[in-house]
């Protein structure tokens, strides 16, 4: 297994260097590497990785030369991760909403599932420091994108992924051109169009205590209405209603078997 952790970071200074040490700490496997994408941070966070690299050989990092969204960055560390050759590609946000604790779970279901999704709605997954209003906003958001999807997700707003090459490679090919929370639900609602074998797992979601969050208002519009561009490709989806709706809780996890 080559496994490579794909972080996009902007303005997250204060979070890299920690992020990074607590990945190292908290995962088992020898040799998994760590690319963050930085979108032309203005604090300076390319700097830190830089430093960061001096004493860790196995941190890379892609600069861009602009603030070109979420998508862009995802897009960009994926086509590097598959130009060197990795297998197994992970990614999760730089602000600790994503614990590495879960790391070396994603490695390991990922010897059985093409694609594991770490979700906050599945039976023993968690929100943290959230209030009631967002808690219920978010809720509303993915129920609302699973309903007009078809998408036998819990938490397809998630960004915390481990993708099998082979089946990410496929999805890049198809084109992805969408940001935010539309690239989070586009990156699944592909992943079954090409047939995928899926893992929900639970997860805490911490709301993050250091920085400032990137989410604006044209995101979530821009998510608002991707949804309805998936309703209108529905007939991609490959598989029948009843096959889809074989995703179903299972203890813990949600599963979606081919």
């Amino acid at each position: 297994m080559k496994p490579v952790v794909i972080v996009p970071t902007y303005n997250e200074r204060e979070n890299v260097s920690d992020l990074v040490a607590t990945i190292r700490e908290e995962v088992k496997c020898p040799n998994l590497h760590i690319l963050v994408v930085d979108s032309a941070s203005p604090d300076q966070t390319a700097d830190v990785v830089l430093e960061i690299q001096k004493t860790d050989r196995e941190v890379f990092l892609l600069k861009q030369n602009a603030k070109l969204g979420l998508g862009a960055a995802y897009q960009d560390g994926m086509r590097w991760a598959l130009d060197h050759g990795y297998d197994r590609i992970i990614t999760m946000d730089a602000d600790f909403s994503h614990h590495p604790r879960y790391l070396d779970l994603f490695l390991s279901e990922s010897e059985r599932y093409s694609l594991v999704v770490g979700s906050r709605y599945v039976s023993g997954g968690e929100l943290q420091n959230w209030p009631q209003a967002r808690r219920m906003l978010s809720r509303f958001a993915n129920w609302y994108a699973s309903t007009i999807t078809g998408l036998p997700f819990k938490d397809l707003t998630s960004g915390f992924h481990c993708f099998h090459s082979n089946l990410l490679r496929q999805i890049i090919e198809d084109g992805l051109r969408a940001d935010g929370y539309a690239f989070l639900i586009a990156l699944k609602f592909l992943a079954v169009v090409h047939g995928a074998n899926c893992l929900e797992i639970p997860i805490v979601f911490s709301d993050r205590t250091k920085g400032e969050s990137k989410i604006s208002k044209r995101v979530i519009l821009e998510s608002i209405l991707f949804v309805w561009k998936c309703f209108f490709q529905r007939y991609r989806l490959k598989k029948t209603t009843a096959q889809i709706a074989a995703f179903s809780a299972q203890g813990k996890t949600a599963i979606y078997h081919d």
